[in-house]
């Protein structure tokens, strides 16, 4: 075969510079983006070494592209920071190509894949820690005992003890807490289980654990200070953890010293931790993202220099009112499924469009339908910004299964959902009516229990359907008098339902529209439970603002919809969307930015 020997010609001319820049934007890509690139050499032989010259170009500048032209010099200067990187980088390139003589190249691949696998394991960097787990964890996360990998786990008797005060109820901590007892005992009754030596965590097939726990067995000794109370379930969990770092700061026979820490999601708890110098951490698993400002926006702005790179490559076609670019470069690794992408600079025509397929290493764009102009208006109601017409886009196309819009007060998420939703029910008749159910949870006090069926009490909750439909139902009634408008709120209304969560266990939803508001205040659980319902034909579109959670220990990072906006993105059927201008009013806007 002629193919595996001009590959290794190639490579021999790629500069240090053209090297190195896959592993610079690999760090930056997605999860797709490796994908994608095991994949080149499967279907392109040579092609994806055009691929890191073009990498090359764009993060080292010339020298890829010189060395490639003559032919000559294939590392003209070297440098010794881009040294070391060459030979693991030169081990990929090589292996892509082993189909002549795989001989050789056996021993090269199982030595590359060690270096970057070892850090990953031990992150402590020493001996594996000892984690004294408060009751709070336990009934937040039932599974939190296999979420601490090679690390150890303490529970003191006072945890099992509150563990039982909680058991009882249909709430969900009641029900974690259950949970949590019966994965205690199915450790203890585990094959050759010794709780004087630790119940291995793995045995109950979570092979990630690779800990034990420990159970307080004996009285321990320690002194906390008088203003402590003694009787307190806190205080006596600090005791157990202040006696176990004493026992463990000095090396025995037959056992290493180790940390000891308090892991609690109580702040106050914690606090009074490192008051007493004890080693205190929250629980962090149940976190999607550290930073809100990490979260996946469903957008993504296109350099100014775009079309000037991309002149000789892309292509374009016309399909309908549709117009659609296939690009490449190093950009595509960055893309997701069905995000949106704009191109906006002065004196330059505009582009909106959409990411409909990437593969290896190219993408297609689509153009957008223009929501903005009062031909599209869809129920009445145009969109006014670029982030509008982008949700506009998602919440109108039958493809899409899954939508989520998250946004500040006033940025048109309630309108948008309800009006193409209405749209899609009497219009189209895409969907046979609009499900509406929002969480529960007041600002302020609660006003106690509220009479009536179950759409009569979800009616004080639901004061933001009320608003839009009013609105909508003033836009879409035109000339047609009172009556007129009578006639349209009672249609409106009569396919509209709208239904508690606390219901929803087991209800398969068929061609409905489903709206979930204030999405925010949800767990991911409860957000599971929901989105789960759905059954053929259904569309789910979940709205929040992640500045405005009122659910007690729920934060930005740990919502059930941060959960799903970072589980779905890149989904070929759901798609997401940061409203980012608000339009309710001058006012609305600016309290939003100064309070």
């Amino acid at each position: 075969m002629p193919l595996p020997p001009a590959p290794t010609k190639r490579a021999a001319l790629l500069s240090p510079d053209a090297l190195d820049a896959p592993a610079r934007s690999s760090q930056r890509g997605s999860r797709r983006s490796g994908e994608q690139r095991s994949g080149e050499a499967d279907s392109r032989g040579p092609q994806p070494l055009e691929l890191f010259d073009n990498l090359g170009t764009e993060g080292g500048g010339e020298p890829a592209r010189t060395a490639r032209r003559t032919k000559a010099k294939p590392a003209p200067a070297p440098s010794p920071v881009s040294a070391p990187q060459q030979q693991p980088a030169a081990i990929q390139i090589e292996t892509r190509v082993p189909a002549a003589s795989p001989a050789p190249y056996i021993p090269e691949p199982a030595a590359a894949p060690q270096p970057p696998a070892r850090p990953k394991r031990s992150k402590s960097g020493g001996p594996a820690k000892l984690f004294v787990l408060d009751t709070n964890v336990l009934l937040h996360d039932p599974m939190c005992l296999f979420r601490f990998e090679e690390h150890d786990i303490f529970l003191p008797m006072i945890v099992l003890e509150e563990l039982d005060g909680h058991k009882k109820g249909t709430t969900e901590v009641a029900r974690n807490g259950r949970q949590t007892s019966r994965t205690l005992d199915a450790l203890a009754a585990a094959q050759d289980a010794d709780i004087d030596k630790g119940l291995k965590l793995d045995t109950t097939g979570h092979r990630e654990a690779g800990g034990r726990l420990f159970f307080q067995t004996a009285p321990l000794d320690y002194s906390l200070p008088v203003s402590l109370p003694q009787g307190k379930a806190d205080n006596q969990i600090l005791g157990v953890v202040q006696a176990l770092r004493d026992e463990y700061a000095k090396d025995k026979p037959g056992r290493a010293r180790r940390e000891v820490v308090l892991v609690s999601k109580d702040i106050n708890m914690r606090v009074k931790a490192r008051a007493l110098g004890l080693a205190a951490d929250d629980y962090q698993n149940d976190k999607t993202l550290e930073d809100g400002d990490l979260l996946y926006a469903g957008s993504l702005a296109l350099p100014a220099d775009f079309w000037t790179r991309q002149s000789k490559t892309v292509e374009s076609w016309q399909s309908g009112s549709n117009t659609f670019y296939r690009i490449s470069g190093p950009l595509v690794p960055n893309l997701y499924i069905n995000q949106f992408v704009y191109f906006e600079a002065p004196g330059e025509p505009s582009m909106y469009a959409r990411v409909t397929e990437i593969r290896d290493k190219t993408a297609v764009l689509k153009t957008l339908k223009d929501y903005s102009s009062g031909k599209n208006a869809v129920w009445g109601v145009n969109t006014r910004n670029r982030e509008q017409n982008f949700a506009m886009n998602l919440l109108m196309d039958p493809e899409i299964d899954f939508v989520t819009l998250t946004g500040t007060a006033g940025t048109g998420k309630t309108l948008m959902a309800l009006a193409s939703g209405l749209t899609q029910v009497l219009d189209d008749r895409r969907y046979t009516e609009i499900i509406m159910t929002r969480a529960t949870v007041s600002v302020g006090e609660d006003i106690g229990f509220l009479p009536g069926t179950e759409e009569e009490k979800m009616g004080p909750w639901m004061g933001a359907l009320d608003d839009n439909l009013e609105f909508l139902a003033k836009g879409d009634g035109g000339g047609a008098g009172e009556w007129g408008r009578a006639a349209t709120n009672e249609l409106i209304r009569s396919r509209i339902k709208v239904k508690s969560m606390n219901f929803m266990r087991g209800r398969t939803f068929l061609n409905k529209y489903v709206i979930i508001d204030e999405a925010q205040n949800l767990t991911p659980k409860q957000m599971k439970t929901l989105i789960t319902r759905a059954g053929p034909g259904t569309k789910i579109i979940c709205m929040g603002n992640l500045a405005q959670i009122d659910t007690p220990y729920l934060t930005e990072g740990s919502s059930g919809l941060t959960f799903a906006v970072d589980k779905f993105k890149g989904w070929p059927h759901g798609g997401h969307i940061t409203l980012a201008r608000g339009e309710r009013s001058r006012l609305a806007d600016f309290a939003s930015d100064v309070l």
